[in-house]
C-alpha cells in the first residue's frame, strides 16, 4: 500500500508533515490546495479514518500511526483560528 507524505504550511509560516498509509488521502487533500484550518481538521481526519480502515481490509488491522498523526494535527490546529488558511505544499 503506498503511503503519502505531505507537507502543510500552517499561517504562522510553520511546516509539519502529514502521513497517511494510503494514497486515499489525496483525494480530500491535495498539493497545492489551500483550507481553512477547520476545513483542514475535517478532512484530513476522514481521511486518515478511510485510510485506516484500508490498511484494516488488507492485513487485518487498522494502522495506529493514523491516530497519532490525527491527534499531531488537532494539536497543532488548535493554534489558529478555524479561519485561518493551510496550504499543502507541492
Amino acid at each position: 500500500m503506498p503511503e503519502v507524505h505531505l507537507t502543510l504550511e500552517w499561517p504562522d509560516g510553520t511546516t509539519t508533515e502529514l502521513y497517511s498509509p494510503s494514497t486515499v488521502i489525496l483525494q480530500r487533500l491535495r498539493p497545492g490546495q489551500s483550507l481553512a484550518v477547520s476545513a483542514l481538521r475535517i478532512q484530513a481526519i476522514a481521511a486518515l479514518e478511510e485510510a485506516s480502515e484500508r490498511v484494516r481490509a488488507r492485513y487485518g488491522f487498522a494502522c495506529t500511526r493514523t491516530n497519532e498523526e490525527r491527534l499531531k494535527l488537532e494539536r497543532m490546529a488548535t493554534r489558529f483560528d478555524g479561519s485561518e488558511c493551510v496550504q499543502i505544499l507541492p
